[in-house]
C-alpha cells in the first residue's frame, strides 16, 4: 500500500485592507470581523469535515496570518499544537501602492497597469517611500526584527515573492516528507508562490491563479517517490469557491 501525507495551505481570513479593497503587503492589518467569520465559517468546517489534523502549523509574522492559524487551531481542539512564524512567508510587498485602494489606482493608471502590478511575474510596483503613511510603521516594525540587513523590501514582484518563499518550501517539503502533517497559513500572494514550487507550473500560468480566503488547498504526495497523488483539492461548497475566486481576480470597486 502507498503511503502518503497531505499538506495544507490555505490563504488567511479577510483584514480590514481586505475589505476596504486596499493593496495590504507588509502593513500589519488585522482580521476583519468579515475575516474571523470566514475562518470559523468557510475553514474549520471543511477541516474538520476532512477528518484533518495536524502536527505543526506555519505562519507569516503578520498578525492576519499568526490570527487565522491560532483561531483554526483552537477551535479544532488542537491549540496546542506549535505556530512556526517566518518573515519569509509574509505576503509580497506591494511598495508604494500600500495602502491605496485598487480602484483609484486604476482609475490613475489604467487598468492594465494595475493588473501588471497585481499579477505580473516580473512587474515590480514602485518601491514604497517616506511620503507613503505606512512607511514608518512598516519599516520600524519589531515583527521584522529578524529580516537579515539588506534582504528588507520596499517592493516586490511575484517572482521576488517567489524566490523569498522557496527556503521555506524546501523546509516544509522536508517535513511533509518525513511524516509531518502540516498546515500553511499563509497569504495570497504566498499561497501562489507555494502553488508554482509544487505544481511546477509556468511563470505564465501562475500569474492567472487566483486564491481565494479561508479555502483549504490540499496536496497529496507519495512518500516513497515524492510526487504529487493527483492533483489538489479545494475544500468547501464548490459553488462558493468558484464565485469567491473570481472575486479575488477582479480589481474590484
Amino acid at each position: 500500500m502507498t503511503k502518503t501525507n497531505r499538506l495544507v495551505i490555505l490563504r488567511h481570513g479577510e483584514s480590514d485592507f481586505n475589505i476596504e479593497n486596499k493593496f495590504c503587503g507588509w502593513h500589519d492589518a488585522p482580521l476583519s470581523e468579515f475575516g474571523v467569520q470566514e475562518a470559523l465559517t468557510v475553514a474549520i468546517p471543511a477541516l474538520a469535515q476532512s477528518e484533518l489534523e495536524f502536527d505543526v502549523v506555519y505562519s507569516s509574522v503578520l498578525s492576519r496570518s499568526r490570527q487565522t492559524a491560532e483561531l483554526i487551531l483552537s477551535k479544532l481542539n488542537c491549540a496546542y499544537v506549535p505556530i512556526k512564524e517566518d518573515w519569509r512567508l509574509c505576503e509580497r510587498h506591494y511598495g508604494n501602492l500600500t495602502g491605496c485602494r485598487k480602484r483609484m489606482v486604476a482609475d490613475r493608471y489604467g487598468e492594465e497597469q494595475v493588473q501588471a502590478w497585481r499579477r505580473g511575474y516580473d512587474c515590480v510596483p514602485p518601491p514604497i517611500d517616506e511620503k507613503n503613511r505606512y512607511f514608518y510603521t512598516i519599516c520600524s516594525n519589531p515583527i521584522f526584527d529578524d529580516v537579515p540587513r539588506g534582504e528588507f523590501p520596499l517592493a516586490e514582484s511575484l517572482h521576488m515573492c517567489v524566490d523569498r518563499v522557496k527556503p521555506v518550501w524546501k523546509e516544509v517539503r522536508r517535513e511533509v516528507f518525513q511524516g509531518t502533517r502540516v498546515l500553511m497559513c499563509v497569504h495570497g500572494t504566498v499561497a501562489r508562490a507555494l502553488v508554482q514550487h509544487i505544481e511546477g507550473i509556468s511563470n505564465e500560468a501562475i500569474e492567472k491563479v487566483n486564491i481565494p480566503n479561508c479555502v483549504p488547498r490540499v496536496y497529496e504526495f507519495d512518500l516513497k517517490t515524492g510526487g504529487l497523488v493527483g492533483a489538489a483539492i479545494n475544500l468547501g461548497d464548490q459553488e462558493y469557491i468558484r464565485r469567491k475566486t473570481a472575486q479575488v481576480a477582479a480589481i474590484g470597486d
